[in-house]
Parts: structure tokens; C-alpha cells; sequence
């Protein structure tokens, strides 16, 4: 969280101000879409409860900052994405938590401000300690900034793959159900952000931005929520989904990537 506060810029803020109806609609979208559709797709399967609780918890995680490079590769709307990410991360220290104990608590018990008091501490102070690093010491950062993404990323894969240590006794027995619900949990993100876009007539760039937007969830950060609060079993489908996520939005980057679209309006 430190390396994406450490390429904001104050300009990223102030394109939020500028237009804040479509950003208040891909931040709803993004915050209704993926809990619902995570909650519902683990009643399908009849998930247990860690599993359940941890794939509703990847769903109620904000975008990810990944999403910004694939629009980019996309030819989607970068800016957009920024922004929706930027609102996101910024709203998931209630909403994360809050979805997460609304939809999740039948099934096992959530502690609700522990969880808010985590994401404040794992998302908000080194989120904002990077934007003072890089608003202070501008031109020092500016020569480094390409890393810093890379780094995020890096640590991301470390924490994944040691959910995938932990439970490598476990993979085995639930690796294919919890495979099948992340995979459709994605996709069926990516169709709605889409939908969306297309629903409020929203140029071609931005409606890819919505599908990438909405279908990349930060589950690097509901790997440590759900490892911190509810145990290494919860932490599989956010360690799987970060895998498949990339996957499936690199793959449609590199088709739309071939179609032209129309430009955004200022």
C-alpha cells in the first residue's frame, strides 16, 4: 500500500472532483456487484464457512492497483481507473468490513471494527505516508516510481504463496470448488462492470475500465485480512482469485488492445 501511495499524484484527486458521477457509479458497481455475487455464488456451492467467509471477504475488497496497468494495456480509460481505484481503497476501511460482517456473519463470526482498525493500519497510513513521500520528495521519487508497483506485486505473490504453504494439506480437498467459484465470481464481475457501463452509456474505454475495474479485486489485502481474522483455510479463494484475476484481464487487455475505441469526453 506503501508503493501504490508512493505513485499518486494530487492531480489523481483532483480528476475525482472533476467528475464524480461516473466515479460514485463504478464505486457503487464495485461495491454491490462482487459482495453479492460472491455471497451468492458460495450459497450455490454450499461453501464451508471458511471458504465461504474468505470468498465474500475477496469480493468485498476495493480494486486493484494492477487494474490500472491492464487498462492502460487495455486502451481503456486509465485516468478513470485511477480514480475508481483511488475511491475504492479509501472506502474499503468501512466497506470491506462491513460487507464482510453483513453478508458473512450467518456462517462464522466477524469481528467487524477489528477488521476496520486492521485495514486502517494495513491500507490508510501506509497508503498515505507513500503520498507524503512522494509529494515531499518529488523529483528523489519520481527517478524510482517504476518500482514501486513492482514491489506491491512482489509482496503480493510472497503472500499468496504462503497461503498456498500453509494449506498445501488442504489443497487438495478443496482446490476445484474453490477454483470453479473464483473463476465465475471474475468473470461474472468483469460482465457486470460492463453491463454497467453500457447501462449508463459510458464510452467503450470506460465500459472496459468497469469490467477490469470490477473484476480485479485487491485480494492481496483479503489474503492478509482473512489469514489475521479468520484463519489460513479463509485465505485460500483470495490467494487463488489474485491468480486468476490477472489471468483473465490480461487476456481480454490483449484483445481489446487490437479494437479501436472511441475516446473518452473530457
Amino acid at each position: 500500500m506503501f508503493g501504490i501511495g508512493a505513485v499518486l499524484q494530487i492531480e489523481d484527486f483532483k480528476r475525482i472532483a472533476q467528475k464524480p458521477v461516473i466515479v460514485l457509479i463504478g464505486s457503487a458497481a464495485q461495491f454491490i456487484i462482487m459482495p453479492l455475487g460472491a455471497f451468492a455464488l458460495a450459497k450455490l456451492f454450499g461453501l464451508e464457512a471458511e471458504i465461504a467467509v474468505g470468498l465474500i471477504l475477496t469480493g468485498s475488497a476495493p480494486g486493484a492497483m494492477a487494474s490500472n496497468v491492464i487498462s492502460y494495456i487495455a486502451k481503456a480509460d486509465t485516468a478513470y481507473s485511477v480514480s475508481l481505484t483511488t475511491v475504492s481503497t479509501l472506502l474499503c476501511p468501512l466497506l470491506t468490513p462491513g460487507l464482510t460482517f453483513v453478508l458473512a456473519r450467518s456462517r462464522l463470526e466477524v469481528p467487524f471494527w477489528e477488521m476496520v482498525f486492521s485495514v486502517v493500519k494495513m491500507v490508510i497510513v501506509p497508503l498515505f505516508v507513500g503520498f507524503g513521500v512522494r509529494h515531499y520528495f518529488k523529483e528523489k521519487i519520481e527517478k524510482i516510481s517504476e518500482i514501486f508497483p513492482a514491489v506491491s506485486v512482489t509482496f503480493i505473490i510472497f503472500i499468496c504463496s504462503l497461503v498456498i504453504a500453509l494449506n498445501k494439506g488442504r489443497l487438495a480437498q478443496v482446490t476445484w470448488p474453490v477454483l470453479m467459484t473464483a473463476v465465475m465470481l471474475n468473470i461474472y464481475g468483469m460482465l457486470g462492470g460492463y453491463v454497467v457501463g453500457s447501462a449508463f452509456r459510458m464510452e467503450v474505454r470506460r465500459r472496459r475500465t468497469l469490467a477490469i475495474e470490477i473484476g480485479m479485486q485487491n485480494a492481496g489485502l483479503g489474503t492478509v485480512l482473512a489469514l489475521k481474522h479468520f484463519g489460513e483455510k479463509a485465505a485460500i479463494p483470495a490467494a487463488i482469485f489474485v491468480f486468476i484475476c490477472i489471468i483473465t484481464a490480461s487476456i481480454m487487455a490483449e484483445l481489446w488492445q487490437k479494437r479501436t475505441a472511441e475516446p473518452a469526453a473530457e
